[in-house]
């Protein structure tokens, strides 16, 4: 029987098939940079807001040097569970409870960095933008910054404003929105080069989540 993993909501689940019990439930456009070879044991990983660690197992399992960060303390206690499992000799210490915008890790740390489906739970600009310069800043020069979140791109004029850049969408949740215009704003801003042209997924009318990789200036 295949090793049981967490599932996005913290729920333990026994996967059905090779595949599923090797990559688990993770996000598929991660699943995309992993096939190109952007993300690759030994690689030094951090997942910035990881939740339950549905984007982990591979990577644990793969022989990548994972750290990771959640506000949520039981997100964290789940994701030591299944490192200690799928990844024995990691440190219980390099899965933290802590903010996105206030991790503790040196600058130029992780080769990489994953930001799956959280920057758009800003309160706020002044969050969003903390939140992305220390992702930015715990990459190490040529390193990678995977980012998933909810924009308005595609469906434009079909969210109801809150406040500022926060909106309600169609499927009746409040996020923080970028468009096409911050996203190569904030690229320039940091210095950085697209390594993917922006990819928007609509989602039947209710919500669009925009996939923004960018590499850091520096040797790869």
């Amino acid at each position: 029987m295949a090793d049981t993993v967490i599932g996005g909501n913290g729920r333990r689940i026994t996967p059905t098939s090779k595949l599923e019990a090797e990559f688990g439930p993770i996000d598929i456009y991660l699943f995309d940079q992993i096939l190109r070879g952007r993300i690759a044991a030994p690689m030094r990983v951090i997942d910035a807001g990881c939740g339950w660690g549905r984007n982990l197992v591979y990577l644990l399992r793969s022989g990548c040097e994972v750290f990771a960060t959640d506000a949520d303390a039981g997100a964290i206690a789940a994701v030591r569970s299944l490192a200690a499992t799928l990844a024995p000799d990691l440190p219980a210490a390099n899965f933290r409870v802590e903010p996105v915008e206030r991790m503790t890790f040196p600058d130029a740390f992780a080769d990489v960095v994953i930001s799956s489906a959280v920057l758009h739970f800003a309160c706020d600009e002044e969050q969003f933008t903390a939140m992305v310069k220390e992702m930015w800043r715990v990459l190490r020069p040529g390193g990678v910054l995977f980012c998933r979140l909810a924009s308005d791109i595609g469906m434009e004029g079909r969210m109801r404003p809150i406040d500022g850049r926060r909106f309600r969408l169609p499927d009746g949740t409040d996020r923080y929105l970028v468009d096409e215009a911050l996203l190569m704003q904030l690229t320039r801003a940091l210095g950085g080069a697209l390594i993917d042209p922006l990819k928007t997924t609509i989602v039947q009318d209710q919500r669009c989540m925009t996939t923004w990789v960018v590499r850091k200036p520096g040797p790869v």
